[in-house]
């Protein structure tokens, strides 16, 4: 898992060949204007815009997940937002079986720890991190960006 700031993101690129592309896109288009939905923004790319209100720690935990075939670069444009964060190699309890379709495996277990970005800050999760996000009271808006591994 890496957290950071849109400012920095450079220094990620060469963690994945289309890292860079996906950080260009964040730089070259208003996000913060961009509609709620999901959009192909490049080979082995796509991007979802999400719109909601936070929900508290018990429900968002609910949703507790991984993905096998695909990185998420989440972007905070009205936050701040809270994750839950542990790593899979400590998961134990599977909540159904992974969906390949979806690209998504849930969980039951409790989260190590939870973290917060605020607007214009970024999360990279990769395979090996199971999250839940949307955590937070009030509205927020953000960019899920799915880097295909």
């Amino acid at each position: 898992m890496i957290i950071d700031s849109l400012h920095n993101a450079a220094k990620y690129y060469g963690l994945h060949p289309n890292f860079k592309k996906a950080f260009d896109y964040v730089n070259q288009n208003d996000i913060a204007n961009l509609e709620e939905g999901a959009y192909e923004i490049g080979e082995g790319l796509k991007l979802i815009v999400i719109v909601g209100e936070g929900s508290t720690r018990e429900e968002s935990i609910k949703g507790f997940e991984c993905h096998d075939k695909n990185i998420d670069i989440q972007i905070s444009i009205i936050g701040p937002e809270t994750f839950a964060w542990k790593p899979r190699e400590k998961c134990i309890s599977p909540n159904g079986d992974y969906s390949d379709e979806r690209d998504v495996r849930f969980f039951h277990d409790k989260p190590d720890m939870f973290f917060e970005i605020k607007e214009r800050q970024f999360t990279i999760l990769f395979p090996e991190d199971v999250h839940s996000a949307m955590i937070g009271s009030g509205p927020l808006k953000k960019l899920v960006i799915k880097v295909k591994i």
